[in-house]
């Protein structure tokens, strides 16, 4: 298998294990959305240490000299926890076609981040992809009468999580690593104090939920793995294409598995988003080929997910 073959496979792999999530933290819908969230920020700094320790002659002084950068990546674990948390809740709690929005919107809140904070100007076709979106948006808001804050929600925290990555310029593995730590200790008192007081799913003794705990570190840092093997073999155009996967899983899911209901307000919202999705990827694939486009740093905007 070629290189390039081998960068595809890793990124279907990547966006397919990320779009079956819901149905990886619906197993864990008896257990509550914080708690999840602690074990999977815990597991996830014990994962990542282990990784980051056994990756030779790798130091975090050769890569995170500053102590503002430590500090900027407080703020980014701070931001990707809420992201992971807010993900969590939403499936749990029957918004899975609100969390698959969220991510078919992520690229063009992306689009718009760069132009408000990165003096990046917007051409012809991202005005209209971004305006379909609005629209679509706006509709949903005014016929179905609820704000879709848990699609906002997802999209802005993990842009502006990307924005803050891209700003810091810092190698992924050691930036995860110091972010995971960070999260480690506040996501240990809340579960010694939820073991204390009887409440913690680690209370009962019931192996299949201690399992699915234990391993949500593990769940969370190989898809990132994967993401960087592929973006390490494979073209942007290839890993734009790719990305719809995982919210696309995430509405098949939603629609046949949980039965979510999905009105005449989701369907005018979706095809907003499709369609500003469509035009946003129809002139990337333009730009790349007539060499116009600056070439984005992938890894560094999209490598912390879900």
């Amino acid at each position: 298998m070629s290189e390039y073959n081998k960068g595809l496979l890793y990124g279907l792999l990547c966006y397919c294990i990320w779009g079956l999530f819901p149905l990886y933290w619906r197993l864990l819908d008896h257990v509550d959305s914080f708690e999840i969230l602690a074990h999977r920020m815990l597991w996830s700094a014990v994962f990542m240490a282990t990784l980051f320790m056994g990756i030779r002659k790798m130091r975090l002084r050769q890569h995170i000299r500053q102590p503002r950068q430590y500090l900027m990546l407080l703020v980014t674990g701070t931001l990707i926890s809420f992201n992971w948390g807010l993900y969590i809740w939403a499936i749990n709690n029957g918004y899975i076609l609100q969390s698959s929005l969220g991510y078919y919107i992520n690229p063009l809140v992306n689009v718009l981040l760069g132009y408000i904070f990165l003096g990046e100007r917007l051409n012809r076709a991202q005005t209209i992809a971004l305006l379909l979106a609005l629209a679509g948006v706006l509709y949903f808001t005014i016929d179905y009468g609820r704000f879709p804050i848990v699609s906002l929600g997802l999209a802005f925290s993990f842009g502006i999580y990307g924005l803050l990555k891209k700003k810091m310029g810092l190698n992924a593995t050691p930036a995860l690593t110091v972010e995971t730590l960070w999260m480690m200790l506040p996501a240990l008192v809340f579960l010694t104090l939820q073991f204390n007081k009887g409440t913690s799913a680690l209370n009962s003794f019931d192996p299949l939920t201690w399992l699915l705990l234990f391993l949500a570190g593990a769940v969370t840092a190989i898809p990132l793995l994967l993401y960087g093997k592929a973006a390490e073999r494979i073209t942007l155009t290839a890993l734009g294409f790719l990305q719809y996967v995982s919210p696309t899983g995430q509405f098949l899911i939603g629609i046949f598995v949980y039965q979510e209901s999905f009105t005449t307000a989701h369907l005018v919202c979706f095809g907003c988003i499709w369609a500003g999705l469509t035009i946003f990827t129809i002139d990337t694939i333009r730009k790349i080929k007539t060499g116009n486009s600056q070439k984005p740093v992938v890894s560094k905007q999209k490598k912390q997910t879900a």
